[in-house]
């Protein structure tokens, strides 16, 4: 009678330039019956590399690495299109780099002075499907996601408010030399429209900043930041 296959191990990559952690993280895992340690990398290169090659189930990417930051790492282990998994492995539990993890495609987020068995669960979470962030990083991550949330919302609000966006490239050619002084027989002389041109992008300025003058236009334009926004460099 043929003899059972024994299941496959998950096949883990662990990326950290510190070779003593990396090696006890190694001894960790292999102890366990359901995953192998396939290699160590010390640089993220070196890690994309042996990706491509072996496609490991999970790599555990330390969050500070010397060449290139974790961040960036799990963005181009996505960039791969490989069924990789990839937990965070950091001693920071700073809030806006558990955000930015996650959202950049990490799976799980642990930090290195947890206990064996949270490194272990996390394994076991991230292997099956799922999300694993320590009940102790949960508060921090929705908060700053709900920060993070509400100042969108606040920003994309802003922009609708502000009637600049309305403007077209051509009006805002216009606008930008209105506010630095110029004629509107110099605005037509610098774009090389003639002046009825001009007036007639002027009137849908006003219009669209719902002004009645140039005083106006003008006014609006600085407050609403216009001036560092708009990259005319043009001479008076």
């Amino acid at each position: 009678m043929r003899r059972a296959e024994f299941a496959r191990k998950t096949r883990v990559l662990v990326v950290d330039d510190n070779y003593d952690h990396a090696s006890g993280i190694r001894e960790l895992i292999n102890l366990e019956d359901n995953y192998e340690v396939i290699a160590n990398a010390g640089n993220v290169n070196v890690a994309l590399s042996l990706i491509k090659k072996y496609q490991p189930d999970i790599v555990l990417m330390d969050m500070n690495m010397p060449d290139i930051d974790g961040i960036t790492a799990i963005s181009e282990i996505e960039k791969l299109n490989v069924k990789t998994k990839v937990i965070a492995l950091t001693g920071y539990d700073d809030a806006d780099l558990i955000f930015r993890a996650m959202k950049t495609g990490a799976r799980g987020y642990i930090l290195k002075t947890m206990a064996s068995a949270q490194l272990i669960h996390a394994l076991d979470e991230v292997s099956q499907g799922k999300i694993c962030l320590p009940n102790v990083l949960c508060s921090k991550f929705f908060e700053y996601f709900q920060n993070f949330e509400k100042n969108e919302k606040l920003n994309a609000a802003n922009d609708e408010e502000n009637l600049l966006n309305y403007l077209t490239n051509r009006e805002e050619e216009v606008l930008g030399l209105l506010t630095q002084g110029v004629t509107y027989k110099g605005v037509a002389k610098k774009l090389f429209i003639s002046e009825t041109t001009v007036k007639t992008h002027v009137n849908n300025i006003f219009q669209k900043l719902q002004v009645n003058d140039r005083t106006q236009a003008v006014l609006y334009a600085i407050n609403k930041g216009f001036m560092n926004r708009n990259q005319i460099k043009i001479a008076v």
